[in-house]
């Protein structure tokens, strides 16, 4: 899941804007779980379609 989407419970501002030390706190620690948890959901669809096209590459060289 990735935190811009999250609301802080504590000031009701986005998590990834770190108004509030509780805020700064869960965006830490949600970056330390998941290192690809700061990219917004198009860039890790374009990752995946960069990803697929090189394994569909190297499978055609193969052949």
């Amino acid at each position: 899941m990735t935190y811009d989407r999250l609301v802080c419970a504590n000031c009701a501002a986005p998590v990834s804007e770190g108004r509030c030390p509780v805020c700064r706190a869960n965006r830490a620690r949600l970056q330390q779980e998941n290192p690809f948890s700061g990219l917004n959901p198009m860039a890790l669809i374009a990752l995946l379609a960069v990803l697929v096209a090189a394994l569909a590459l190297l499978a055609h060289q193969t052949a």
